[in-house]
């Protein structure tokens, strides 16, 4: 009798051999895309262009050119075996990097390297068509296979089906051919709505919503690239670049509190009272801020009664302020432009939730942790002086904000087992003693967070 279970592997072995046999010559850029984010995301960045805890790997394989491949293999498995045996694109790596510590994965084969080349590569010269198209959008994106992988998937549930139904065949043949009594061919309908099909869909089901639920739970409001546009067209680069205004003028609360606070409309009145023309945009968007607190351009005062007075008076006073400042020639041009800069004003500063412009404005949250993270800015500011940039990139470049780091749990891990702790003119670490006595007598040479206990749970979790 022919077993099922034989045909099976023998189908699965068809389908699967000439796969493989292709993988083994041509580098797996999706196995190379999961190695990296399960080893390597928590220090590098995914665009491969930008710096991040390590270095941007985009064009690694090129700063390597001059050594040997397996070099750069020995290097990526266990840097610190390169460096003690002399190395010198090791060494300098090394020294570049304030002599920060790489993680070791001498777990990796050559073929799982290679795929992670593959994907740091993809990444590197990948550009999506939407991001060209759309001027926007940071990093690259992966192509995504879904369909193909459903397509795959159908594919081999047909086989498994049809085999299912030869098998059925050629032991129908055997009793024939033995002599048996025949019982009742099973028909498709059978098969399907047998128990032991109903389980494997079960199992299935389970297995990948539970995988999915998984990783989508660990990303939960983690975005790393979202740059949603907010309500007011407030430029970075513009304040914080060209004009040099400190983070902490704006964001005064990441000195003194959990919370880095979004600053208040009456922050920005502290210059636009005197700036009001932006060098962009003209009035339309600085007039969005004297709309929601009620200031009077024009007179350079706030509005007495503000809250109560008519729309269509509001409408008028600021209509009047546009044109006044309009650089259209003609009345009907200015006219024209008061008009649909005062919509763009209601639009911007009005939601579902907040049908009036007046008030507070409403920016869009980019970056959120979990409600089970703590984290304090005042104590990575004040206490441990870490530059704004380290998580949230250059801002002082961006036009639209983003979320510049992954902001995992990995990410930060690691920041705390590199960074080091600044004793010197820091009154914070003055119970430190022991610390103290070490680095004075030359037995120790630096302390990192994770010594004085950046890994303990509890610092970052209720």
């Amino acid at each position: 009798m022919i077993h099922r279970s034989l045909i099976f592997r023998v189908l699965l072995l068809l389908v699967f051999l000439p796969g493989a046999l292709a993988m083994a010559q041509e580098p797996n850029i999706a196995e190379g895309t999961t190695l990296f984010k399960n080893n390597c995301a928590s220090c590098h960045n995914r665009n491969m262009k930008d710096d991040l805890t390590g270095p941007a790997l985009g064009g690694v394989e090129e700063r390597w050119a001059d050594y040997p491949q397996e070099d750069l293999y020995a290097w990526i498995r266990n840097s610190q075996a390169l460096i003690s045996a002399g190395h010198p694109r090791a060494n300098e790596l090394f020294n570049d990097w304030n002599k920060s510590i790489m993680n070791s994965f001498t777990q990796l084969t050559d073929d799982q390297i290679t795929n992670i080349l593959a994907y740091i590569d993809f990444q590197y010269n990948f550009v999506p068509e939407d991001v060209v198209e759309n001027g926007g959008g940071t990093g690259a994106a992966a192509a995504d296979n879904s369909n193909l992988f459903l397509i795959i998937v159908i594919g081999l549930i047909g086989l498994i089906l049809v085999l299912m139904r030869v098998a059925s065949k050629l032991n129908i043949m055997v009793k024939v051919e033995q002599g048996e009594e025949l019982e009742r061919e099973r028909t498709l309908i059978d098969i399907l709505t047998s128990k032991s099909m109903i389980a494997t869909v079960v199992l299935v089901v389970v297995v990948f919503g539970g995988s999915m639920m998984a990783d989508q739970a660990i990303n939960l409001g983690r975005q790393q690239g979202y740059q949603p546009d907010q309500p007011i067209k407030f430029s970075h680069a513009t304040h914080a670049g060209v004009n040099q205004i400190d983070c902490n003028y704006c964001h005064d609360g990441a000195r003194r509190s959990k919370h880095s606070v979004i600053p208040a409309a009456n922050t920005c009145m502290n210059c636009h009272k005197a700036i009001k023309k932006g060098s962009t945009y003209g009035t339309a968007e600085l007039t969005k801020i004297y709309a929601s607190v009620g200031f009077d351009p024009k007179s350079g005062t706030y509005i007495d009664d503000y809250e109560n007075m008519q729309v269509d008076e509001i409408a008028v006073l600021f209509k009047s302020w546009i044109e006044s400042q309009s650089d259209e020639e003609t009345a009907e041009d200015k006219a024209e432009q008061a008009e649909e800069e005062w919509d763009a004003i209601v639009a911007s500063l009005t939601n579902d939730r907040k049908d009036d412009f007046r008030g507070p404005i409403e920016w869009i949250r980019i970056h959120n942790l979990p409600d089970h993270v703590y984290f304090n800015h005042a104590q990575h500011v004040a206490v441990g002086e870490v530059d704004c940039e380290n998580c949230h990139g250059k801002i002082e470049e961006m036009e639209v904000v983003e979320q510049y780091s992954p902001l995992s749990m990995g990410w930060c891990i690691n920041c705390h087992r590199k960074t080091e702790v600044q004793f010197d003119g820091n009154e914070y670490y003055k119970s430190y003693e022991n610390y103290h006595k070490q680095i004075s007598s030359g037995d120790r040479d630096k302390v990192t967070v994770e010594e004085i206990g950046g890994l303990e749970c509890q610092k970052c979790h209720y």
